[in-house]
């Protein structure tokens, strides 16, 4: 009987889901996830997480808890840099040491520490560490990284095409769409686990298109274009998900088919605050492009962010007519 695994649907998942399930289901593990993110489980979270915690945080609790009896080992990576002399939030470095102090009755948790602040190459060191949990074979290993590593490729190509990560998960081909779409476009930029996660962001996506808005986030935008503008900033961003967030707006306020930006981000999140601000000015300084800036926790009521999705599309239909398109 294969060994289960069990990866939250919480905080990284949305961007390196297919990398951490190629690796254990090529190792000859079965992969499970917690689901999607619903109330339970962020009530779950709450009793479990400290008060100063985010909340993707406190929703990455419930997400534990949901698997906490469902599998032999829970995936919580211990991320301090996936790029080099990048960081990546520090609560994602203590979040397994969290876990384990909050959380009673867990199975074993596979914590390896993903650390690429030094060079890109020394991931293959730390997956080899994490496949040694269930694999003593080091051929079989690496030929599970690789493999690993290529479908992540394929991932990236199919989100950079225009897809969205639940799309590109189940999406072979790598198309998206059957020909030009003339819906009026909105970027929506803050960090994966805020804007894909539904629960969180109470439907933010799902409003937008059923509104006959086409959307674009800061994932679909190529490395080269975010690297290009992040690299005119005066100083260099250390946060890897923060610099992908400027450089992603600053694109999207130079390009003309962008209609209005919603910059989504966690109420007591440090580097949001910043990034948020610098997004802000930079489509201020554009001229009169709709911006919209939601922040959310678990208090945010659903009234209260329609009304403010609702004026903001009020906002973007006028912007459009008053430029002709």
């Amino acid at each position: 009987m294969p060994v289960i695994i069990g990866i939250p649907r919480s905080l990284l998942f949305y961007k390196y889901y297919p990398l951490w399930k190629t690796f254990f289901e090529e190792l000859g593990a079965e992969v499970t996830t917690s689901g999607h993110t619903t109330k339970a489980v962020l009530q779950e979270g709450l009793k479990l997480s400290v008060d100063e915690a985010c909340l993707p945080v406190k929703v990455a609790f419930g997400h534990v808890q949901a698997l906490r009896e469902r599998v032999d080992y829970i995936f919580i990576p211990r991320l301090v840099s996936v790029s080099p002399r990048e960081y990546i939030c520090p609560k994602f470095l203590g979040f397994p040491d969290m876990v384990r102090q909050c959380v009673q009755g867990l199975p074993a948790i596979i914590d390896t520490s993903i650390n690429m602040y030094r060079r890109e190459g020394d991931m293959f060191r730390q997956f080899s560490e994490m496949g040694a949990h269930i694999c003593k074979n080091p051929l079989k290993i690496t030929a599970a990284y690789r493999k690993a590593r290529s479908e992540m490729a394929r991932f990236d190509s199919r989100v950079e095409a225009g897809m969205l990560p639940e799309e590109a998960f189940i999406n072979r081909e790598g198309i998206p769409g059957d020909g030009p779409d003339h819906r009026p476009t909105v970027a929506v930029v803050g960090h994966p686990y805020n804007i894909y996660d539904s629960f969180i962001n109470i439907n933010l996506i799902k409003r937008l298109e059923e509104s006959g808005i086409n959307i674009v986030t800061a994932d679909n935008v190529p490395e080269r274009l975010v690297n290009s503008y992040a690299g005119t900033l005066n100083k260099k961003l250390f946060w890897t998900l923060g610099r992908r967030m400027v450089g992603a707006a600053y694109h999207f306020t130079d390009n003309p088919s962008i209609r209005g930006i919603i910059h989504v981000a966690s109420f007591a999140c440090g580097p949001d605050s910043m990034t948020g601000d610098m997004i802000e000015r930079k489509v201020r300084r554009k001229g009169n492009l709709p911006f919209l800036n939601l922040i959310l926790d678990e208090h945010t009521g659903e009234a209260g962010i329609v009304t403010r999705i609702e004026a903001f599309l009020d906002m973007v239909n006028m912007h459009g007519q008053a430029s002709g398109i």
